[in-house]
């Protein structure tokens, strides 16, 4: 299969620099190879529509999916829903640390759209054997992964500003990020830059105030599927705000984002919220890519 050939060197990358930047005509190309109907990839533009209220965050509109990464018998299954929560001990620093958050589900038309559907594929496959730096309190030895998918737009009002990272530099407690662009409007081109940074750089700064020289890396998404992958545990990131072009009108940025990472153990935050229990109300159980070695 000629498009395993192309992620394989994609990972390749990811491997070798712990990050990897994909264009989006090139994710598309591998989207539909995967299986993706093209109706489905003109419906991911308009998906965001259909979210609602951030639970601590009022620039922002959000949905969550709680999906199992079970490497042993190559499947990807939704799992039951639990409250979101992320410390300082994991590298977020902000008003809503440690706290519990409880995010509204994603839908059917999200969950059953088969180019998100083979998102999950490419990043099951991509971060699979990958090894990382261990997080402390995660189940090293475990099989499976917990990846949790958030739809998230963010808004700016003439009299509100989204900021993609109010938490300023960070990370957000997994093994590896995966973020996706499906779409924006009325958005200046210098809004939502994102800046990976050397671990060394301080949790929480704002963007006027980092430290240049710790920058590793720049990439904007611009263009539909336009994707970053890192090594969430190696690296730090921020992003610069959404700036309105028409200043008197909403400007939103639509993103899918996929945090992954393995099993908790005892002792940690999200350690009585992390069930690999498989949603009964809205199952879904999906093949991983067939590997040919």
């Amino acid at each position: 299969m000629e498009v395993l050939s192309l992620i394989d060197e994609i990972k390749k990358e990811y491997i070798n620099n712990r990050m990897v930047f994909i264009p989006g005509d090139t994710v598309q190309d591998i989207l539909l190879a995967l299986g993706a109907n093209p109706d489905d990839l003109l419906k991911l533009k308009n998906v965001s529509e259909h979210l609602l209220s951030d639970p601590t965050l009022p620039f922002r509109k959000t949905k969550t999916g709680r999906f199992c990464f079970d490497f042993e018998n190559t499947k990807i299954e939704r799992i039951e829903f639990q409250p979101f929560v992320l410390s300082v001990e994991e590298g977020f620093v902000r008003h809503d640390s440690g706290k519990n958050r409880n995010f509204r589900g994603i839908g059917d038309d999200l969950q059953l759209n088969t180019a998100f559907q083979a998102l999950l594929k490419l990043n099951a496959y991509l971060i699979h054997e990958v090894a990382v730096a261990p997080r402390a309190k995660l189940n090293q030895g475990s099989n499976k992964s917990l990846c949790t998918a958030f739809n998230i737009r963010t808004v700016t009002t003439p009299t509100m500003l989204g900021e993609p990272t109010l938490e300023g530099v960070h990370s957000d407690g997994v093994d590896h990020t995966m973020t996706t662009f499906i779409g924006s409007n009325n958005m200046t081109s210098d809004s939502a830059k994102t800046f990976v940074h050397d671990i060394k750089q301080k949790n929480g700064l704002k963007h006027a105030e980092i430290d240049k020289s710790l920058v590793r890396q720049e990439a904007q998404h611009k263009l539909f599927l336009d994707t970053l992958l890192f090594a969430d545990h190696e690296v730090k990131h921020n992003l610069t705000p959404v700036f309105a072009q028409d200043k008197t009108k909403e400007s939103t940025r639509d993103m899918l984002i996929f945090l992954t990472r393995k099993p908790v153990d005892n002792g940690h935050v999200a350690f009585k919220y992390d069930s690999f229990i498989p949603h009964v109300e809205m199952p879904l159980t999906i093949d991983m890519i067939a590997r040919t070695s």
